[in-house]
């Protein structure tokens, strides 16, 4: 395809990322299926593999296309905005469903259930511990979030790169966190429906805490490498808008599930 064009669209050239994309997520959730039933990890492994090479072969390409090759123009960075937004939004109603099951459990306990929230045995975890310091630390990441994009947006150098670093080292302090509780937890998913609720929502949240810290550690790199300026950043702003989701999905979840449903 020319690199010469008559108007502001983007049109992307041939890529077999998203074929080994699709090839790495296929591979992955047969190895979940093998490690579940057959206790084999080798297919996960390859298909978590697959993934990561995915990642970062197709971000690269998509780095040099809008900071080198200028394709990411006004018009299409519109675009991108309304794409970046209608996927937050179907994250929302992605989380709905699981505070719906949540709701529709604790509101009125089943007689199997005891009648009673949380369930007879369940030894649900104390919301002033390890759930309110991720809540503080989420909380300050949103501060530091915020701290960079400022700093973007004035070309301030030097207190981007500091927001961005602060910012994915509470993100991955949270994940250490969630994975101590998990551990040390009194119930597993198969305790009744509030085992499965609980790490549904919070795991499907931890989950996604990963991958935006994984989103920011990404600009923490562009950054650093000056891929960023005052009117060029929209990769950055996408995962700021992610990040700050993910820190709302999170005050209703200790609300809701933590300190209500405890």
């Amino acid at each position: 395809m020319s690199s010469h064009s008559n108007h502001p669209y983007h049109l992307v050239d041939y890529s077999p990322w998203p074929l080994t994309g699709a090839l790495g997520a296929f591979t992955t959730v047969s190895g979940l299926v093998s490690w579940f039933h057959q206790y084999s990890n080798n297919l996960l492994l390859l298909g978590n593999l697959i993934i990561l090479m995915t990642m970062f072969q197709w971000w690269r390409d998509i780095t040099r296309e809008g900071t080198f090759q200028g394709h990411h123009t006004l018009i299409v960075t519109i675009g991108l905005r309304w794409g970046m937004i209608l996927f937050i939004v179907s994250e929302v109603f992605f989380f709905i469903s699981f505070f719906w099951a949540f709701f529709h459990s604790s509101l009125a306990p089943s007689i199997e259930l005891g009648a009673i929230w949380p369930p007879t045995g369940i030894i649900p975890f104390n919301p002033l511990q390890i759930p309110l310091l991720n809540t503080a630390i989420l909380l300050t990441s949103g501060v530091t979030v915020t701290w960079a994009h400022h700093s973007i947006m004035k070309n301030n150098y030097t207190q981007g790169v500091q927001g961005l670093f602060f910012t994915v080292i509470l993100g991955f302090y949270f994940t250490l966190l969630q994975g101590y509780e998990y551990f040390e937890a009194t119930f597993t998913m198969a305790d009744s429906v509030y085992g499965s609720t609980f790490y549904m929502a919070t795991g499907f949240h931890g989950l996604h805490v990963i991958i935006g810290s994984t989103f920011l550690l990404i600009c923490l790199i562009r950054q650093i490498n000056c891929h960023f300026s005052s009117n060029h950043h929209f990769g950055f702003e996408a995962a700021a808008w992610y990040w700050h989701f993910v820190d709302v999905v999170w005050l209703f979840l200790y609300i809701s599930i933590y300190w209500w449903g405890s």
